[in-house]
């Protein structure tokens, strides 16, 4: 059975709110892209996503998405002129020899990450979403089964300018059922944990993670790591620079909570530079940036030094979600996955079933390949109004 036909269709959704809500003064994004303070990456008012179908000569279709945030259009081209004409008449049935022969294409050029990864991630999943579809059987069980029925996650963000609001929202989550979630912080040391502190006595039950979004030096993200040790906290995600692997691993060796570390990190070889490095005491692959195929690997590298995955889950949504899903039911040492509420609910809007979440555990998706069924309908029309704006 071979693949017949790539398409591409880049999405750009209006939402009631923002990803992670308003900037810190309360004002909104936009129009254009915009840097949320103190963090340093552009941030969209819409849910921007690169969503790719592959055909296979019988008609079976497989979809795939890339987490991209911002620019959907550049990975797009990648897969249009650089991943299709190779694709085209490749076995259907056979993703990992695919994402072989596609990663290799500009490896040697140094095109192994960033946008290169991003369209090789939305091709990998469409791959082993069209092989599960043409075996009739879900993702988890090609990857050898699933070790859980429902995944355990947690709740992303408290979306609210004030620590008050912050506290009250986490109060609402534990009456929905939440058991944790993770602060998007990095406003400084005593601002941080004074958010905390407001959000753990409204909801003492809850357990709190914290992501700093990368803009600590050591120093402080060791104080940073002492007092959320001292509450009780879970864990301390992206404290530094992103390419800082020495400064992560001395913070991991002085640190008394684990340090968490992977949405920016996009293959087998990047992750085993971490781990080999002792820098990352949780892994965090994102699997609408790695693919399926090389999340999976990552998780056996991770587990064979005695490091959990907790796989990142942003601004992806329906199909980046179900991969997501199925990766964490295969991972046999799987601490969490992310629960974003606000992408997960503008997700819904791709699927012609939606599906059922709950903030303490998702149920893995049934059926073949990744268990949900694109509105194909919805999604070219999205695309054309994307398109359009």
């Amino acid at each position: 059975m071979l693949i017949r036909r790539i398409e591409t269709f880049v999405l750009k959704l209006n939402a009631d709110e923002a990803y992670l809500g308003a900037l810190r003064d309360g004002a909104t994004i936009g129009p254009e892209y915009t840097v949320r303070e103190p963090w340093r990456s552009l941030y969209s008012s819409r849910f921007e996503t690169l969503l790719v179908k592959v055909t296979a000569e019988d008609g079976t279709a497989g979809w795939g998405e890339a987490l991209a945030p911002v620019a959907p259009e550049v990975p797009a081209a990648i897969v249009d002129r650089l991943l299709a004409p190779v694709l085209r008449g490749m076995d259907a049935r056979r993703p990992r020899p695919a994402w072989s022969k596609l990663r290799d294409l500009m490896r040697e050029r140094g095109h192994l990450v960033g946008h290169q990864a991003d369209a090789l991630a939305a091709v990998d999943i469409a791959l082993w979403d069209l092989a599960g579809r043409l075996a009739g059987r879900p993702v988890a069980e090609l990857l050898g089964g699933a070790f859980r029925d429902h995944v355990p996650v947690y709740v992303s963000g408290l979306p609210r300018t004030t620590d008050d609001e912050r506290a009250a929202l986490a109060a609402d989550w534990v009456g929905r059922g939440a058991t944790a979630v993770k602060l998007h912080l990095g406003h400084g040391v005593a601002a941080d944990l004074a958010t905390v502190d407001a959000v753990r006595a409204a909801a003492p039950a809850l357990r709190v993670a914290v992501d700093a979004h990368w803009v600590y030096d050591v120093p402080d993200a060791l104080r940073l790591a002492d007092g959320l040790a001292e509450r009780g906290g879970w864990f301390l995600e992206a404290p530094l620079a992103p390419e800082d692997v020495a400064g992560h691993a001395e913070l991991v060796r002085q640190a008394r909570l684990p340090i968490a570390v992977g949405e920016a990190l996009r293959n087998r070889y990047e992750f085993g530079q971490w781990l080999d490095a002792r820098a990352l005491r949780v892994a965090q692959p994102d699997v609408a940036r790695t693919g399926i195929t090389e999340a999976v690997v990552v998780a056996e590298l991770a587990a064979a030094r005695q490091v959990p995955v907790a796989p990142h889950h942003s601004t992806g949504l329906a199909v980046a979600l179900a991969a997501g899903l199925h990766v964490s039911a295969a991972v046999e040492h799987l601490a969490v996955f992310e629960y974003q509420p606000t992408s997960v609910d503008v997700g819904q809007r791709l699927l012609q079933h939606a599906l059922a979440v709950h903030p303490g555990a998702f149920a893995l998706p049934t059926g073949p390949g990744l268990g949900v069924d694109v509105d194909e309908e919805a999604v070219r029309k999205l695309a054309d109004e994307s398109g359009a704006v």
